[in-house]
């Protein structure tokens, strides 16, 4: 595969594009590329019809009257998302979408997902919404003003290279939406990789994984020169090593690099690459 800009699994755009925050003061063009931010991120990239637009949400947003966490809250509680993200797909796909959407990341764990499914079983739809909007994560990553962004491909939101890789099967890069970019459709892709919190490779969007399909769960066995009996050893190409030192003002970056890593030492070595400002570039199996 390539190297270069395209090796960062179409999340440059994302790396590289500052958080779209609401300040007094803003002009009118800079309130309404607000509202589309919010729109690209809540509806997963999705295209919308001008007929499909929150009309009145939007009206108060512009007079003030709604923050930018309030006006998230009205565009996921509406008739649209719940038609594209929630009563069309199964329990789970739902659950992982709202992940991508309002927090950013893949969900961290069975027990994460078991506890929103729940939720909507006791409380129904609006309430579940409600619990990712209103949670401390929620507030203290983007508080008020800020539009959520997705951050699963950074280490500071995932605390292993399991939810690293997971945010790969939400997120087939910057230009693709939430129901196309792979061949499995609405159907869930984390469910049995969350409970048996299995790693997946990360394949470029810029080459074959254009159309990807979620790989099939083998049981973990033995493969590879050095791998331990409990796991596989994976293959990590990185590219655009900077220093953090230097990272706002300097694109200086060296040479991309391989790593061949036992599977129990992959959340070590994800969180030293990502400390030493590396990107990766895919993670397949040996």
């Amino acid at each position: 595969m390539s190297f270069g800009p395209a090796s960062r699994l179409g999340v440059s755009l994302f790396d590289e594009t500052p958080p779209v925050e609401w300040v007094p003061g803003r002009s009118q063009e800079e309130v309404e590329t607000i509202i589309k931010a919010v729109y690209r991120q809540v509806l997963g990239n999705a295209y919308v019809m001008e007929s499909e637009r929150q009309v009145v949400p939007e009206s108060q947003f512009k007079r003030g009257e709604l923050s930018v966490r309030e006006f998230v809250r009205a565009v996921a509680k509406s008739d649209l998302y719940r038609s594209r993200f929630f009563t069309s797909c199964p329990r789970y796909r739902a659950i992982e979408l709202n992940f991508r959407h309002l927090l950013g990341r893949p969900p961290f764990d069975l027990e994460e997902m078991r506890m929103h499914s729940t939720i909507l079983d006791t409380q129904g739809f609006e309430a579940d919404i409600d619990s990712y909007i209103d949670s401390d994560e929620y507030q203290n990553t983007f508080g008020e003003n800020f539009v959520p962004y997705i951050r699963g491909y950074k280490s500071e939101a995932c605390t292993s290279m399991v939810q690293f890789t997971h945010t790969f099967q939400l997120v087939r890069g910057a230009s693709s939406s939430s129901l196309k970019g792979d061949l499995s459709g609405k159907t869930p892709k984390l469910n049995a990789l969350t409970i048996l919190q299995t790693p997946t490779p990360v394949v470029s969007p810029a080459s074959d994984g254009a159309l990807f399909s979620s790989p099939a769960i083998d049981p973990i066995t033995r493969l590879g020169v050095g791998a331990s009996s409990d796991g596989r050893v994976y293959r990590i190409e990185v590219t655009g090593y900077r220093s953090k030192a230097v990272n706002r003002i300097s694109k200086f970056r060296r040479s991309n690099q391989v790593y061949m890593v036992p599977y129990e030492q992959l959340s070590q070595e994800y969180q030293r690459i990502h400390q030493q400002g590396g990107i990766i570039a895919s993670i397949t199996a040996v």
